[in-house]
């Protein structure tokens, strides 16, 4: 019994933020650090910073990776399972029953007052979030001119270039720094050799990659499994980067209509926005629709899932070596960089609509300062959504 608390723990602690992680990803990142470094601290802040950096490398949905290597960290293997469950499950149940029953009538007026005040409680969780890395991890002007450089450059690119060219520059000029300080000294531990990525992990990836589009001819079930895998390979970054990606793999057997009520039912719910996923799946087998949401959300999340596992290893070795332990830091730096460009834009651009918003976020954030719990200041900003 011992040994399943911590999978456990796990599992009910993402089940309650799969309930009620509002925002995308860059939120998500928000949830996670506040819920599981600050409070909890399962992990520190380090760890969690090189973990979103990792996250961020690799295609796939970069919050739930991040929660899977949280799980990982705390449970193993079955830790991360019960991880990706729990953050997974509401939003994928959620959207799997609004395309039975497709629901794509206008919804009324109640349910987007709540999803007002949950991008208005992202907007005071990021913030706290992103305080306390600012706090801990820009500690000289070497990591505070990488941060605030990110954040520009964010607006001046798009996507996947928007994302990895920061991190990448960051980390190139921490090891061409590395080299300009003193050797490090023979009592200095180091890690008898580098990792290596696990070939094994990595082989069942390309496996699937290269030999699903031989099945996807065999059965629609092949062909839909199939086509959501490919979307999940190539994905950064997740949130809505997807959509350009899953579209024409889908147009076969969902129209154009359908396609956008899943997207809308998407930002109705709270969770990872690749379970957008569930609903079109569950759409293009509607005679099987539970099946349809099971195959697709199973093929879109897992091959994120295989190559976070697969250059764990690596990353994990790469991050004691003594040579790039400055290149972490600036790393570090920059990943603060893009929480920040991604804080100013889309979480605050896309939450505050009035000037009174302003107001109950300072007062929110001053209340989170304070201690007062999550679930109730969620309760303040949903009635304040309804009064004002």
């Amino acid at each position: 019994m011992s040994s399943l608390a911590p999978v456990l723990q796990v599992f009910w602690s993402f089940l309650i933020l799969g309930l009620g992680s509002f925002g995308g990803p860059v939120a998500h990142i928000g949830y996670f650090q506040r819920s599981f470094v600050q409070k909890k601290q399962w992990l520190s802040d380090s760890e969690f910073s090189q973990a979103t950096a990792l996250c961020q490398f690799l295609p796939g949905p970069a919050s739930s990776q991040l929660g899977m290597f949280i799980g990982y960290r705390k449970a193993g293997y079955i830790g991360a399972l019960a991880a990706f469950i729990g953050f997974t499950f509401p939003s994928a149940a959620l959207l799997t029953v609004l395309a039975i029953l497709e629901n794509r009538d206008v919804q009324p007026d109640w349910v987007y007052q709540i999803i007002q005040a949950a991008k208005l409680l992202a907007v005071v969780v990021v913030a706290d979030a992103l305080f306390s890395m600012i706090k801990k991890n820009l500690i000289d002007g070497l990591t505070v001119c990488i941060a605030v450089m990110t954040a520009i450059s964010v607006f001046f690119t798009y996507g996947l270039i928007g994302q990895l060219l920061p991190i990448l520059l960051a980390a190139a000029l921490g090891v061409i720094l590395s080299f300009t300080q003193q050797e490090p000294s023979d009592n200095t531990e180091r890690p008898s050799s580098l990792g290596k990525p696990n070939v094994v992990i990595l082989s069942v990836f390309l496996v699937l990659l290269f030999g699903l589009p031989y099945l996807a001819a065999l059965s629609k079930e092949w062909a839909v499994f199939n086509n959501f895998y490919q979307a999940g390979s190539f994905v950064f970054g997740g949130g809505h980067v997807v959509l350009p990606l899953l579209e024409p793999l889908v147009q076969q057997w969902v129209d154009a209509n359908t396609f956008l009520s899943a997207y809308a039912s998407a930002q109705l719910v709270p969770g990872p926005m690749f379970t957008m996923a569930s609903y079109l799946g569950a759409a293009s087998l509607p005679e099987t629709a539970i099946w349809g949401s099971l195959l697709a959300t199973l093929a879109i999340f897992l091959p994120g899932s295989l190559l976070l596992f697969a250059f764990l290893p690596a990353w994990q070795s790469l991050l004691q070596h003594p040579r790039l332990r400055l290149a972490v830091k600036t790393i570090t730096a920059s990943v603060v960089g893009l929480l920040a460009a991604a804080w100013v834009d889309p979480v605050i651009a896309s939450s505050i609509t009035r000037g009174w918003d302003v107001l109950i976020l300072v007062v929110g954030f001053v209340l989170l300062k304070r201690q007062v719990p999550v679930w109730c200041l969620a309760m303040i900003l949903i009635g304040y959504s309804f009064v004002i």
